[in-house]
């Protein structure tokens, strides 16, 4: 069972789109400063494909659904991102602060964020930043994470 907080639209967190970002909760990460720590608490609605039909109508012109987290479920998440993508005109993306995700992860999602959050490393906007942001496709794994520096290179 995948679980959500909340859900809201983001322009930032995937370069170029219109995001609708649903924080899952039931976090399996602890990073050191995490901005939401309140989601590694398994609490929130349960996320169904009949919710997330009413939440992408309810955003209507969103290009995008974000993944805000993992939780602790992998095999109904790939079903729900599944569900998205079978059914919507939409990108599929996750934003995970593990190191690595398992291979059918670049099969399912079009954005992928890798990385715990490490302090010293700062955020994605940082050129410093230990995470990473990459962008699938036809099969190429592109690292996108340049996107949110403000000289886009590197």
């Amino acid at each position: 069972m995948i679980k959500f907080k909340d859900s809201y639209i983001v322009f930032e967190e995937i370069p170029d789109r219109i995001s609708l970002a649903v924080n899952i909760t039931n976090c399996q990460n602890n990073c050191i400063g995490c901005h939401s720590p309140e989601l590694r608490l398994n609490s929130g609605e349960e996320l169904t494909e009949g919710i997330i039909d009413k939440l992408i109508k309810e955003n209507y012109g969103i290009d995008c659904f974000l993944f805000m987290g993992e939780g602790k479920d992998r095999e109904r998440l790939l079903e729900l991102a599944k569900y998205i993508k079978h059914n919507y005109n939409l990108k599929v993306a996750i934003y995970s602060g593990r190191s690595n995700v398992e291979s059918d992860f670049y099969e399912v999602f079009d954005y992928i964020k890798v990385g715990e959050y490490k302090e010293e490393f700062g955020p994605l906007n940082r050129e410093t930043t230990n995470q990473r942001l990459y962008e699938i496709t036809s099969n190429n794994i592109i690292d996108i994470t340049s996107k949110f520096w403000k000289n886009g290179s590197r």
